[in-house]
């Protein structure tokens, strides 16, 4: 497809001098509030940057199946990594991978209204950023480390897009776009919200002595969640922790609760058990696993 102008946002280099304000997207952050109509971006005037930069011959068009598409994206293993609202995320352009070069992380998924940034690693030479729909474009490839592009997503959907001079060699990925999942419990959902396999359900054993939260799941880009992430019983329930195995050790840990499961363990079992006397909403973590969203939630009613 051919790319006017008017769409097309230029490279901002924050490790080079001559900085020239560009008019990006037209939208409004939704962190700031600003007044302001329009993203922005810039792009050096450095003279050996523009020498080394070309335009490549290849014209994306859009997949006729995202799953097709991501099927020969390097680094992806079938892992979505969701930010909640108010996220901002970033992704790593030139990440080395046993497969290629790749983004990292390779797909993701946003709320709507949320700015992500794809930032130069400076491996593997030229680099550029271009959604197969014509819906954002980066500009000319680049190839320095400190390089930077940013978009905000406005509207749901799926985006795939691509580094068009490593097309063919599978550096490619997409930003799903959609509202995030929700129990309708603010406090639960704001928790949750980032980890992969939650998907908006509670699941309901109010009617049993004993129930049982997996640790070390399938989520996360790893064996990095529990299941279900959200559980709902009633007081006087036992809760027990069955530990798989797998993603390394692990442990349990509540917020502001002395409850927790003591030290990290590794090895399948059930490590930890406790029995809720009082109703509430009761969020806890894996303590070395929480940067990664292995979170989880309990309501006692």
């Amino acid at each position: 497809m051919k790319r006017s102008p008017t769409r097309r946002q230029l490279l901002r280099s924050t490790a080079l001098a001559g900085i020239v304000a560009m008019a990006g997207c037209s939208t409004t952050n939704r962190e700031s509030n600003a007044a302001s109509t329009s993203t922005t971006s810039s792009t050096s005037t450095n003279d050996s940057e523009t020498t080394a930069t070309t335009t490549t011959e290849s014209t994306p068009t859009p997949p006729e199946s995202i799953d097709d598409w991501l099927a020969n994206a390097n680094g992806y293993r079938g892992d979505v990594l969701r930010y909640g609202p108010g996220s901002q995320p970033s992704i790593e352009v030139g990440h080395p991978v046993e497969d290629g070069l790749s983004f990292d992380p390779p797909v993701i998924e946003v709320a709507p209204m949320t700015n992500v940034t794809w930032d130069w690693t400076g491996h593997g030479g030229l680099h550029n950023i271009v959604a197969l729909d014509g819906t954002f474009d980066s500009g000319r490839p680049n190839a320095q480390s400190g390089t930077s592009y940013h978009y905000i997503f406005e509207e749901p959907g799926t985006y795939p897009f691509v580094s068009e001079p490593h097309r063919d060699e599978g550096m490619r990925g997409a930003v799903f776009v959609k509202e995030p999942p929700s129990t309708g419990n603010q406090t639960v959902d704001r928790w949750v919200v980032d980890s992969s396999n939650f998907d908006g359900t509670v699941v309901d054993r109010t009617d049993v002595d004993t129930a049982t939260v997996s640790v070390g799941t399938q989520g996360n880009r790893g064996h990095f969640a529990f299941d279900p992430p959200v559980l709902k019983i009633t007081t006087g329930t036992t809760v027990e922790w069955n530990w798989t195995g797998a993603g390394g050790g692990h442990n349990v840990v509540f917020l502001n609760s002395d409850i927790h499961s003591g030290q990290v363990t590794p090895e399948s079992g059930v490590h930890f058990r406790h029995t809720f006397e009082q109703s509430g909403t009761y969020r806890y973590a894996c303590q070395p696993h929480r940067s990664l969203d292995q979170k989880g939630a309990i309501i006692v009613e």
